[in-house]
């Protein structure tokens, strides 16, 4: 172990130690992030675990590497698990005496259990699986532990490959995690399976006393199941449901009260809420369930027991986020940390502990570990100290009026070296979904490069055009059987208040976005083409016809978003796709998709290239990503992507080029 200490950093963050300077893509891609904050059940440690992005042209392997760290009460940090190792899962032991996680050691053929004790000492093996334990959890006293697995691999498929035989039986040929339970008092004593061959579980938790279990289940395990028909149930040792928990649609994050009388759970409001973000509370005593926060006007994002009377839960409402404290009796709230100073997106904490660490972000920094006891809100790390040396834009929230009067929030960045008067380059970045949300916090991603595109002298606007989540149910269901309609009617009505303020230049204004806001990009480029002088369009859906028929979640978009099938109103179906309007079409739209995509097939970005190539009215490139899904998970491909998009908002908003950029990117050279 390597031992080290930092102190808290206080929330107006470090000194500024170096020249001021703009931000690359290469940081863009590479900030290093905390992703997971855990608190033990004592109270005493905090696990941090860090995330360290691969290094395009350098790191031959294209996947990041985690640290684990853990932090005394006092503020000494030990490094318990390295960038070296490979590991997932972590979590603390009962009684606080050790920190769990899994992995792949020592020539493992699956990833197993093992654990680290906290008063020091090597890493010990807690049990070995036939196949991987993707989760688990261990009873009070340490000595019985669940945990979810897939099972050993099927050596007679990879027999029946090696000879050629390679059939795949799409949504037949199916693998189910299922429950298991071991005790671990017993040496050599064999996992029983808990729960039935024909079920996918999805979590599994034990109650506090140590006799029942808290199981989420699906029908099967595709992702449209996942998304709209999994259950909670309270299940005996043996598999047997004690009770299920009434609730329909989405499923979030649920977790047994301190003595087990409740059970708080993340879930949709109905069948059609387009997310899980309402908070309930079952009591297991006599089968009733309530939304605690009925009247809560934004999205809940997180939760934790303090005492068994109250909850402290995390909400994000509108732009930014807010922490409170419930009491179940009374259902009053108190602040705990008021919105405004950070965006969070993560807590924890333990029962009985006055303290619960966080993960957040700010406009000027990634997710970071935080820590709120009675003396305040402390940062505890700082994971790009780089960033102290980048000049930071103007980044705020606004507000502006649809065409029917409906308020609309966003989020605007200014040029770096902005002034007043001077009219900018616009690139409106939309978000996907439509259930999500833009927060005012660290909005740098590769597909939408903040600061480094401030520098050069761009304004961004990232809208929360109706149907997103943030504002409550109401609101997150605006756009629903209305594709294309009044949601992307806001985007424009943003473009046109940036606009009237007379910060964008209404000739040089561009629109990207990923999933559903690749649909909007799509559609700004077509439809909207007048508005929109470039557009580059991520995983995006070009026909809502052959959408349905080739993505894994039908369900889901039958059910929280079209409210309709396409055999309902073939020719509207038709009329809400790019495609309908590809003759339309002026804006140059660079495509970009994931090879590997199932949510959003990559034939949905092959359909509009071919439609806009045809008519030959604009010009259009597709850009396909071998290996990856809906987004680009590599290094390299994140970056590849930053390059492209910039480039081709460089050459149609800032140089207003006629001909599209050329493709070929010199990646050998910084490679050399």
């Amino acid at each position: 172990m390597i031992a080290r200490t930092l102190g808290v950093v206080s929330l107006l963050g470090l000194a500024v130690t170096g020249q001021a300077r703009d931000m690359t893509l290469m940081e863009t891609v590479t900030a290093q992030s905390v992703v997971d904050v855990n608190l033990s059940p004592n109270g005493q440690f905090t696990a941090i675990t860090k995330y360290y992005p691969a290094r395009p042209y350098t790191d031959k392997e294209d996947s990041g590497k985690t640290e684990l760290v853990i932090r005394t009460a006092n503020g000494k940090e030990t490094v318990y698990l390295s960038k070296e190792e490979s590991f997932s899962d972590v979590e603390f032991g009962p009684n606080s005496e050790y920190i769990y996680f899994t992995a792949k050691r020592d020539g493992d053929d699956y990833s197993e259990l093992y654990r680290i004790p906290l008063a020091g000492g090597g890493v010990q093996s807690v049990y070995e699986f036939d196949g991987s334990i993707t989760a688990y959890d261990l009873s009070s006293d340490g000595q019985s532990l669940i945990f979810l697995s897939t099972g050993s691999r099927d050596k007679d498929a990879k027999k029946e490959a090696e000879y050629g035989f390679k059939a795949e039986v799409y949504e037949e040929d199916l693998t189910y995690r299922h429950l298991y339970q071991v005790d671990l008092s017993q040496a050599d004593a064999e996992a029983k399976q808990v729960t039935a061959d024909d079920v996918q579980v999805i979590s599994a938790q034990w109650s506090p006393n140590d006799e029942q279990l808290l199981v989420r289940t699906a029908p099967t395990p595709l992702i449209d199941d996942y998304y709209m028909s999994s259950q909670y149930h309270i299940m005996s040792l043996n598999g047997e449901t004690v009770a299920s928990i009434p609730t329909e649609g989405k499923l979030g994050k649920a977790e047994f009260s301190p003595n087990g009388q409740y059970v708080a759970l993340i879930s949709a409001a109905d069948y059609n809420d387009p997310s899980a973000s309402v908070l309930k509370v079952y009591n297991t005593q006599n089968a009733t369930i309530r939304r605690v926060l009925p009247d809560y006007q934004g999205s809940i994002q997180d939760f934790t027991w303090r005492t068994e009377q109250e909850l402290v839960w995390l909400g994000h409402r509108g732009t930014e986020s807010e922490v409170k404290a419930l009491t179940l009796q009374f259902l009053e709230n108190r602040d705990l940390i008021d919105a405004g100073e950070a965006i969070f997106t993560g807590l924890d904490g333990s029962a009985g502990v006055d303290k619960i660490v966080l993960r957040g972000n700010r406009p000027a920094h990634p997710n970071e570990a935080f820590e709120l006891t009675s003396r305040g809100l402390d940062r505890l790390t700082v994971s790009n100290p780089w960033l102290e040396e980048v000049t930071m834009p103007k980044q705020e929230t606004i507000t502006y009026k649809a065409r029917d009067g409906l308020e609309l929030e966003g989020i605007l960045v200014y040029p770096t070296d902005y002034q007043e008067g001077e009219k900018y380059p616009l690139i409106m970045v939309i978000h996907g979904g439509p259930e999500s949300h833009y927060s005012n916090g660290w909005l740098d991603r590769y597909s939408s490069p903040v600061k480094h595109a401030a520098a050069q002298g761009y304004a961004l606007f990232f809208p929360n055009y109706r149907g997103s989540t943030g504002r409550g149910v109401e609101f997150s269901k605006l756009s629903q059987n209305d594709y294309a309609g009044k949601e992307f009617d806001d985007i424009v009505d943003g473009k046109q208040h940036l606009v009237d303020m007379g910060l964008a230049d209404e000739t040089r204004v561009g629109i990207t976005g990923g999933s559903y806001g690749g649909y909007a990009s799509a559609w700004g480029a077509t439809a909207q083409t007048e508005h929109f002088a470039a557009s580059v369009m991520f995983v995006g859906i070009s026909d809502n016809l052959s959408k349905f028929g080739t993505t894994d979640i039908a369900k889901e978009m039958n059910a929280v978003h079209a409210r309709s099938y396409p055999w309902d109103k073939w020719q509207w179906y038709l009329e809400r796709s790019p495609i309908y309007h590809a003759e339309k079409a002026r804006t140059p739209i660079l495509i970009m998709h994931g090879k590997e995509d199932t949510r959003v097939h990559p034939s949905q970005s092959m359909e509009l290239y071919r439609y806009l190539k045809t008519h030959g009215n604009v010009p259009v490139r597709l850009v396909l990503y071998p290996g990856e899904g809906h987004g680009n998970r590599h290094m390299a491909a994140q970056l590849d992507y930053s390059i492209r998009l910039m480039r081709w908002m460089d050459s149609f908003l800032v140089e207003q080029a006629e001909e599209k950029p050329p493709f070929a990117i010199d990646h050998i050279k910084q490679i050399k």
